[in-house]
């Protein structure tokens, strides 16, 4: 029994080491791992289960369980549990069972990272998930509609793969949307419709870099780009975020990238915003590099407070930028449309080989999408979403409003999209304090766990996207009061 051996052995290392206790199961929990006595993906008790089988204070295992954590032994699904982390090198080697759901012996090792590392697919559409845009107002019958007028009129060609890089209308409609709106200087050659930002994300990969290329990332990432990456076999470097976004340092440039994946108009998860000083030190260093910068403008839409934003790519000179988009965020999730913005030279390029992997289609879908958004539908959506939002985020705000009192909280990150940043003191466990709320029907996410390789941020990610003005005011009270909790004086 696990307890039995860990009581037992820390015990044996009290004569020997002189270590305090957290550091005492710590080190003992740890040569578990490494000698496989703890396999990977074995799923650990809570950490009250752990203090109450060992008879230690749960701040004790708290604090061991943490720095395993930090240092890649374990990881921690929200909503789930701590498992054993599948990346760590064994002492030795010895034939491991399956395990349920969390084996991984026939998998890769990249497909043991896919699976297990950095999973956000619990609970996506409850109170206060970041990311996620509410989609019972879109309307539904006129969409329906839409789709069965050009389901009529399909011919062979609208229900064939297609290799011209997505329905000529609806590049046509991205790209006057983004002249426009975002500054981006394009025609609709350039365009290229994909299934979402993952698709994108993964065709640029791809064609942009070969396998071990460096590929900066921010620290803290966003996850979905993390995977496509890591499947693409690339090697990341994070680069830490501050204030003003991405902070690259000497000491970063000298691990040159091919790849530099930044979200420049609100990073996730920090809510940050990239500077204009530091949009031209990021486009400096892909010139002088020849490196390509994938710039993720996921939910540039909504900005709610100062003048709109310039686009990375519109202050682009040298054509070293790739722009994403999606229309997930101001419609609905499940559509699955994308869109890349490639510099005009390589434009075919990316058509033949996005042909060539992924054998686009859904041709019926993107024509009624370019009708939906010829007929105005799309800029009333946005407009109507723009609204809702911001009253979502008011009210949201005024509920977190007291935890800024003492100082030991601060909010970030609310100016623009569909989540904020709640950043708390070192002392919180914010992983800890996030399945606290999960236990009480709200989801957030820990800042922590979107990190790479820092160990410096705790805080909460928090959603207003999904979550209605009755929903906030009926919980918003409830997340007050569980964070004040974890910022009160009985600390360890």
């Amino acid at each position: 029994m696990l307890s039995e051996y860990l009581l037992a052995e820390i015990h044996r290392s009290e004569a020997t080491t002189g270590l305090p206790l957290h550091r005492r199961l710590y080190e003992v929990m740890r040569r578990a791992i490494l000698e496989g006595k703890l396999s990977a993906g074995d799923r650990l008790p809570s950490s009250r289960d752990l203090a109450q089988d060992l008879g230690l204070s749960r701040n004790t295992v708290v604090a061991a369980l943490s720095q395993l954590t930090v240092e890649g032994y374990l990881i921690s699904h929200v909503g789930s549990g701590t498992y054993v982390h599948d990346q760590v090198p064994l002492a030795r080697s010895a034939p491991k069972p399956l395990r349920g759901s969390h084996a991984s012996s026939r998998l890769s090792t990249r497909g043991q990272a896919l699976a297990h590392a950095y999973s956000a697919t619990e609970l996506e559409i409850q109170p206060f998930t970041p990311g996620t845009a509410d989609f019972s107002a879109f309307p539904v019958a006129l969409w329906q509609r839409l789709q069965n007028k050009h389901w009529r009129q399909a011919g062979p060609s609208m229900l064939d793969y297609n290799d011209s890089g997505g329905y000529g209308p609806l590049r046509r409609a991205v790209a006057d949307y983004l002249r426009i709106f975002r500054s981006v200087p394009l025609d609709a050659d350039q365009v290229l419709v994909t299934s979402g930002t993952q698709q994108s994300l993964e065709l640029c990969a791809h064609l942009l870099a070969d396998h071990n290329d460096t590929v900066w990332v921010e620290d803290p990432a966003y996850w979905g780009a993390v995977k496509a990456f890591s499947a693409a076999g690339l090697h990341m470097h994070p680069v830490r975020v501050d204030a003003d976004g991405m902070a690259p340092t000497p000491e970063d440039e000298n691990h040159s990238p091919r790849l530099i994946y930044v979200t420049p108009s609100h990073q996730y998860p920090t809510g940050a915003v990239m500077s204009l000083a530091r949009r031209q030190q990021l486009l400096s260093t892909a010139t002088r590099c020849q490196a390509w910068i994938l710039e993720d403008d996921y939910d540039s839409e909504f900005r709610f407070t100062g003048p709109p934003l310039s686009s990375l790519c519109g202050l682009d000179k040298t054509e070293r930028v790739i722009y994403l988009g999606t229309f997930s965020k101001v419609l609905y999730p499940g559509l699955k449309l994308g869109y890349l913005v490639v510099p005009k030279g390589m434009a075919a390029d990316f058509r033949r080989a996005h042909y060539d992997l992924n054998r686009p289609g859904q041709m019926p879908l993107q024509a009624a999408l370019a009708e939906f958004i010829e007929m105005g539908h799309f800029a009333s959506s946005l407009r109507r979403a723009r609204q809702t939002y911001a009253e979502r985020r008011q009210a949201l705000l005024d509920h977190l409003a007291p935890l800024l009192k003492t100082g030991e909280a601060r909010i970030d990150g609310a100016a623009q999209g569909l989540h904020l940043t709640v950043h708390l003191p070192p002392h919180v466990n914010d992983r800890g304090l996030a399945q606290r709320l999960a236990q009480e029907g709200l989801t957030v996410r820990p800042l922590s766990a979107y990190c790479l390789q820092r160990d410096d941020i705790r805080g909460l990610a928090v959603g207003y996207g999904y979550a209605s003005l009755a929903s906030i005011q009926r919980h918003g009270g409830v997340l007050r009061e569980r964070i004040a909790q974890a910022l009160s004086p009985a600390r360890p």
